[in-house]
């Protein structure tokens, strides 16, 4: 890089340092938090079973170890190839790519979450150059560049989601690259080019379905800054773009028909209706979480996205707090790119950003769900954002007369320890926002273990749920899967006894028996003790 002005060695060698420490969070402590059920789900499709085949084939009214659990998500002869394609093609709405890459990584590395992960973390490094050159062909300014690696590389939500066993590392390379081909695309209008743009659509396609509305974000801007009407913009820009996006769209139509095919199955829990001012602040919280992202304390998870309520909320996390500075700084990087780039530049910014966000939010707002709410959804809405506070930084380095420019030093060397900060954090955590539904596992773990020969029952239907928890028990810990309605005999014997997120059938049953005493000891956690009793009258149960 040529060092302009202000670009002097020491802010080189920060932002240098900066990517280094962003690297190494990646990679840090990578099976330290809960393998929450989605990762289960990876390693299940990946090893070529279905959830149903889980579900189904799982021992049921008997004590099972930890290894029975388990297999089902380990690497065996009678699992393969075809089989993985089979699991994957049956929950259509996760596109193969990551997963069959994490077929083959798994293959030679094994089965385990350390594993899974680190392919995400990987791939989350092509994302440094690929949103190097998406910059290059926006700003044609080298500083931009290297100050969107350095926020990309720190930020708190990348690093959760680059250390995470699903395709969300893959989702951000993939939107930067077409993006950057389209912008040279339309530069050098070569057919070469379109040829390369051609090929990101594909792989973006196929690494996840919300690439659709980058491809058609890709196509508004290509009609709103051509010329219309005129036969060069139609040979040049439009009908080159509609060919590539044709050509690149035509290979996902099998997969396209699997998907809905299977779309009554898809996605039920993000239509679920939540508070219109809850899922405001879960946008703010997302938005704050691409610079600040520290959790204080144990009950921290703001909302319960799948279950579309608010769950318990701390006051205490700064995170919190940084929410108004975050929003303002985000609106004036978005203000100063309008007033000081061309149409161009400015353009594909804004219509990057707007239209995957505004897709999501339109919809929850008026017609209700919480897609929007799901900060992994929005990844090129922020992947945008992110190179936004990149060109405001670099040009107010560059631009400003020496006070101000000290300021803008320090306030970028601010915003980078703050991710710095936040991922160190994070990297210490057991469990984090992004783990939702299992966000309390640890802490479920931590009373679990606290017994000498615990067994831990669940229902059948519940057997993901009950694997993620096994990831933090004790090998001396037992486990049992009760089938639908049914209370296995199996389960009257010494030690203690944890019902762990039972069916409402099950929880019934037990609630019903005068034998069985039922104590919760965790509230979010949904876990209850199961005490023998002698007959004695049934007390007031606490209900989920």
């Amino acid at each position: 890089m040529k060092l302009q002005g202000y670009y002097h060695k020491s802010l080189l060698l920060f932002i240098a340092l900066t990517v280094a420490i962003g690297i190494f969070f990646r990679f840090y402590n990578l099976d330290k938090k809960v393998y929450w059920i989605d990762e289960i789900h990876t390693s299940v499709r990946v090893v070529g079973y279905q959830k149903t085949e889980f579900v189904d084939r799982a021992p049921t009214n008997q004590i099972i170890t930890r290894d029975t659990l388990h297999q089902f998500q380990t690497l065996s002869p009678e699992r393969g190839w075809g089989d993985t394609v089979e699991a994957l093609a049956g929950n259509a709405e996760h596109t193969p790519i990551y997963y069959l890459l994490c077929r083959l990584w798994m293959e030679i590395f094994g089965s385990s979450p350390t594993v899974t992960r680190s392919l995400a973390a990987l791939i989350s490094l092509f994302a440094f150059p690929a949103i190097y050159w998406l910059c290059w062909e926006l700003f044609r300014s080298p500083p931009v560049g290297a100050i969107a690696i350095a926020l990309l590389a720190v930020s708190p939500l990348q690093v959760l989601y680059a250390q995470e066993a699903r395709q969300y590392s893959l989702f951000v390379v993939t939107t930067l690259i077409s993006s950057a081909a389209l912008l040279r695309s339309l530069r050098q209008p070569h057919w070469k080019n379109w040829a390369l743009y051609t090929l990101t659509v594909i792989v973006a396609l196929y690494s996840h379905l919300i690439s659709i509305l980058v491809i058609f974000a890709h196509g508004i801007y290509v009609l709103f800054f051509s010329k219309f009407f005129s036969k060069q913009w139609l040979t040049t820009h439009l009908k080159p773009y509609l060919i590539a996006a044709i050509a690149g769209g035509i290979p996902l139509i099998p997969w396209g028909i699997i998907y809905f095919l299977n779309s009554s199955r898809v996605g039920s829990w993000l239509g679920r209706n939540i508070p219109t001012l809850a899922l405001v602040r879960r946008w703010f919280i997302n938005l704050s979480s691409l610079i600040l992202d520290v959790q204080i304390g144990t009950q921290q998870r703001l909302f319960d996205v799948e279950l579309g309520r608010d769950a318990a909320l701390n006051f205490a996390n700064p995170a919190i707090y940084a929410i108004p500075a975050v929003t303002m700084l985000v609106i004036y990087a978005l203000y100063r790119v309008v007033r000081e780039t061309p149409q161009q530049t400015w353009g594909f910014i804004a219509i990057a950003i707007a239209v995957p966000g505004l897709t999501l939010m339109l919809p929850d707002l008026f017609s209700g769900g919480q897609r929007s709410g799901v900060a992994r959804y929005l990844f090129p809405s922020y992947v945008s954002i992110q190179i936004a506070l990149a060109y405001l930084f670099a040009r107010r380095l560059q631009g400003s007369p020496p006070p101000w420019r000290y300021f803008w030093r320090g306030l970028l060397a601010l915003v980078l320890t703050a991710g710095v900060l936040s991922c160190a954090v994070s990297s210490q955590a057991q469990t984090w926002w992004n783990k939702y539904s299992c966000y309390y596992n640890a802490e479920v773990a931590a009373i679990v273990n606290r017994s000498p020969n615990p067994l831990v029952v669940s229902s059948q239907a519940r057997v993901s749920r009950l694997a993620s928890l096994s990831y933090l028990l004790g090998p001396h810990t037992r486990y049992m899967l009760a089938a639908e309605g049914e209370i296995p005999k199996a389960i009257d014997r010494e030690g203690e006894i944890f019902l762990f997120r039972p069916s409402q059938a099950l929880f019934d049953r037990l609630q019903a028996e005068p034998r069985y005493e039922l104590k919760p000891v965790h509230r979010f956690g949904h876990i209850w003790r199961v005490d023998l009793t002698m007959g004695a009258g049934i007390p007031r149960f606490y209900r989920r």
